[in-house]
Order: C-alpha cells, then sequence, then structure tokens
C-alpha cells in the first residue's frame, strides 16, 4: 500500500442544504456497489493483511495496535451530505438557544440539575461569536426512509478524527476502494483543519494577538489520546500556531497569566470533561475555573458548552419550557428526532420501564460510553437492578432507537474470511463554529455501538459524480 497517497477533500460549506432527502439515500446504492466489487475480488483479502500493516505504521492504534476498522467505508454523495448538514446546523442552532437560555434563566438552569461551581461557570458568556465552537451530534440515520433520531450530543474534545482520517486513507488503499476510486469522483472531509480553524478562529475572535499563538489542550494524561494530539500539532502548525497538550493538574493561575508545565498558555483549548474534572478535583482543575471566570485567556468551548452535553438536555428539549424560545419547527424537529427520555432519581415510578427492549439507560453525567447500559442486552433481573441503580444515581432512560443496519465486514487479519453480515450504523455529525464538518462514522453488532462494545471506526467518502 502506498502511504503517501493525497486525498481530495471536500468543502462541505459548499453542499446545498437539503431538509428533505431522496429516499433511499445514495448511500445504500453506492456502498452495494463496493460490496459488489469485493465479491468480484473474490473478497479482497489480501488487502485486510495490508490494511493491518498501514494502519500499525499510523498514529491510529488502540493498545498499540491498529484500530477495530470496517472493511466497507460509509459511502454519500454531495446530496447526502446536503441532509446530513441539515440535519447538524439544525441541531446546532438549538443547541446554542438552549446554551444562551441557560445564562439568561436561572429557573431553566435548575432543570440541568449541574453542580452548583459549574453552573455558575456555564452561565458565563464567552468571547467570541459561536458559543458552542466545536461539537458533534450523533444520529442513527435510516439510509432507506432517511428518517434519524438523535443519540447524543457532545461538546467536549473531538473523539473520532484520527480514526475517521486514517481508516478512509486504508479504505482507499485496498483493491476494492481504488477500483471503486477509479469509477467515481471521491472526496474526504478535512475534519482536522475545520477544527483547527474553529479554535484559532474563537481565540483571534476573542481578543488575541499572538502571531504564532501557544494552544495548549487541557485533559487528564490517561484520558487524552496523546496520538490524536501529535496529529493536531501538525495541523496547528500549518495553521500558523503551537500546540502542546497539558494534564490539568499541572495549570497554575497567578496574575491574570495560566501556565502548564511549559510555561504561559496563550489559549486554552479544553478537552477535558466536566463531569471527570469534579470526579478527579485538583489545584489544576481550580486554575482552570478560576482562569476562565476572570476571562483573562481565552478558553475555546469554555464551560458554556457543558449543558448541552450532558443526558439532561434531551428531557430538558422535550419540556413546554422549550416553545418561549425555539420556533414551530425546530419545535417539531425535536419531537420527531430526539428520542423521549426520562429523568430518575428515588421517587420514580420503576415500573413504566420494565419491556426493557424499549429502553436505554445512561448515566446523567457520563461520557465515553461508561455505564450506558440497553435493556435488550439485560435479562429481567439484570435491567430491574439497572434501573434501580440510575434511580439511586440520579441517571436517565431512554426511548432505545434500533439503530440502521447494512452488510459489512470487520478490516484486517480478524476478518479477511469473514463474509458480509448486518452491522448497525452511528453517524457522529461534527459541527465548527455551527457549520456542519464532517462525519464520525462506526458500526457495531451489539445493542450499545461503544469503544467498550467491539465497534468498528470506519472511513467515510463523499461521491461527487454529476447528478449526485
Amino acid at each position: 500500500m502506498d502511504a503517501m497517497m493525497s486525498l481530495e477533500t471536500l468543502n462541505p460549506l459548499d453542499c446545498e442544504r437539503r431538509a428533505a432527502p431522496a429516499a433511499p439515500l445514495d448511500a445504500v446504492a453506492l456502498e452495494d456497489e463496493y460490496l459488489g466489487i469485493v465479491r468480484d475480488l473474490d473478497g479482497d483479502a489480501g488487502s485486510h493483511d495490508a490494511g493491518d500493516a498501514y494502519l500499525a505504521g499510523t498514529n491510529a492504534l488502540y493498545h498499540g495496535g491498529p484500530v477495530q476498522w470496517s472493511f466497507v467505508p460509509k459511502v454519500f454523495s454531495q446530496r447526502d451530505v446536503g441532509y446530513l448538514a441539515w440535519i447538524a446546523e439544525t441541531m446546532g442552532t438549538i443547541m446554542e438557544k438552549v446554551t444562551r437560555r441557560f445564562a439568561e434563566d436561572a429557573e431553566f438552569r435548575r432543570m440541568f440539575g449541574l453542580d452548583p461551581c459549574i453552573e455558575q461557570l456555564a452561565a458565563l458568556r464567552v468571547p467570541y461569536e459561536s458559543i458552542i465552537p466545536i461539537a458533534r451530534v450523533d444520529i442513527f440515520l435510516d439510509e432507506q426512509t432517511g428518517d434519524f433520531k438523535f443519540c447524543e450530543l457532545n461538546t467536549d474534545g473531538s473523539s473520532g478524527m484520527l480514526v475517521t482520517e486514517e481508516v478512509t486513507r486504508t479504505n482507499l488503499l485496498t483493491r476494492t476502494g481504488a477500483a471503486f476510486a477509479a469509477r467515481h469522483h471521491v472526496r474526504v472531509f478535512d475534519v482536522y483543519g475545520a477544527c483547527a480553524e474553529a479554535v484559532l478562529g474563537c481565540y483571534r475572535e476573542a481578543g488575541g494577538a499572538a502571531e504564532a499563538p501557544a494552544v495548549v489542550a487541557v485533559d487528564y494524561a490517561e484520558s487524552i489520546v496523546a496520538e490524536e494530539i501529535r496529529e493536531f500539532s501538525r495541523v496547528f502548525e500549518e495553521h500558523g500556531a503551537r500546540l502542546r497538550f497539558a494534564d490539568i493538574r499541572d495549570l497554575r493561575y497567578e496574575h491574570g497569566v495560566l501556565f502548564d508545565a511549559h510555561g504561559p498558555i496563550d489559549c486554552v483549548w479544553r478537552r477535558v470533561v466536566i463531569s471527570e474534572m469534579l470526579e478527579k478535583p485538583c489545584s489544576g482543575a481550580t486554575a482552570l475555573m478560576d482562569c476562565a471566570a476572570d476571562g483573562a485567556v481565552p478558553v475555546v468551548g469554555g464551560f458554556c458548552t457543558w449543558p448541552c452535553a450532558t443526558k439532561t438536555v434531551f428531557s430538558v428539549l422535550h419540556d413546554p419550557v422549550v416553545e418561549d424560545f425555539l420556533t414551530p419547527d425546530e419545535i417539531a424537529f425535536v419531537r420527531a428526532h430526539v428520542p423521549a427520555t426520562y429523568l430518575l432519581d428515588e421517587t420514580t415510578d420503576l415500573t413504566r420501564f420494565t419491556e426493557r427492549e424499549r429502553w436505554i439507560a445512561k448515566p446523567r453525567d457520563g461520557y465515553n460510553s461508561m455505564g450506558v447500559r440497553a435493556g435488550r442486552d439485560c435479562t429481567e433481573r439484570e435491567w430491574a437492578e439497572v434501573l434501580r441503580e440510575m434511580a439511586a444515581t440520579s441517571g436517565t432512560v431512554q426511548e432505545y432507537v434500533v439503530p440502521y443496519a447494512s452488510p459489512n465486514m470487520e478490516g484486517g487479519i480478524a476478518g479477511r474470511n469473514e463474509a458480509p453480515r448486518p452491522y448497525m450504523n452511528m453517524e457522529g455529525l461534527f459541527l465548527f463554529r455551527n457549520h456542519f464538518g464532517g462525519v464520525f462514522t462506526r458500526c457495531g453488532r451489539a445493542s450499545v455501538i461503544g469503544e467498550f462494545a467491539g465497534r468498528l471506526n470506519m472511513g467515510c467518502l463523499v461521491v461527487e459524480d454529476e447528478g449526485l
């Protein structure tokens, strides 16, 4: 495989936003064509081994080896991308309205039940235009009908960017991918570039004047994906800035200047998840909060993005209170596409959730799929225990959405002899300053498509043929 191939990138801003796709999406036929090439190549077994070998030489690693990847990428047309952009940006606008109301209305803030310290910080205004500069909204999209439901909203970190880029490259380096690309005009998303531009754009809007600003990605060392930061460092350098990682424990704040172990910081890119920060208190976390409260250093992401990242937000979106600030079209969007979500406590009547296959339980401030349990993966006794635990810890129960499944197979040595079989899909739609910027696609066979449930990371291609 030629690891140095150049990929032609797509600018999603050039795609026409479409509120109603032609059903089925073009992705159905395009992925069927891709599978047809696999069959014509008798499974393309050699590309599985070569794909693992390529990934082993990249930063897309998991416990030192290649990430699990799917042999068939997600393939959208430009028309499909216009529909994804409409979905993402509509939800992005709703999220910004929720965030503004949170800052303005104390009664509304109480609906989220946040830690008082975080609530105060989350109500602060940020010194740049887009109050949620980086987000990823996860959906279950039925490619046959065009219908979709949201899974969750993410406003912290940038999970999925690195593996999406490298698995996409791997797909195109296979014999199958090369044959498919020879038939079509294929482009890919530049998610890394769009993300770097969002961070630096916020820094400039906040008054940052350093010619080559020192941007520091702040997280816990045990939680950050070091390989992703190394890749981002390269991209930020291409955009005229310097990026480094800082463990939040190393931060200190003195006389209006925020320092890490290497020196002063011009701009913080907050990668740390707020709930994890509350679980692991330290002087560095206090320094970051004090700095954000003073507004001395631009903190991209700030703390105001946290309400929309909690599992509570879906319950709030179904409350009549949103009729005060959402448009009728936005309310209809929420009711059609945001799954019913209920906040539990020790007074909740749990009998309404006993039909376990209809529900999925999630910790209210959880992250990275930790603690998520689907009723269909539990016995009756296990599900009853999950409900009791969620009630005792103020968790949530959400309507379970059966994801759309498409034929696929695991890439790499593990899947070289695997015949295509149904894998359930999930799309994560990236937003950078509320503009759609790309897709993090993954699939799996378990009811929870999570990092710890054997998911496969998927590449993502966009076909720009005339008529598509």
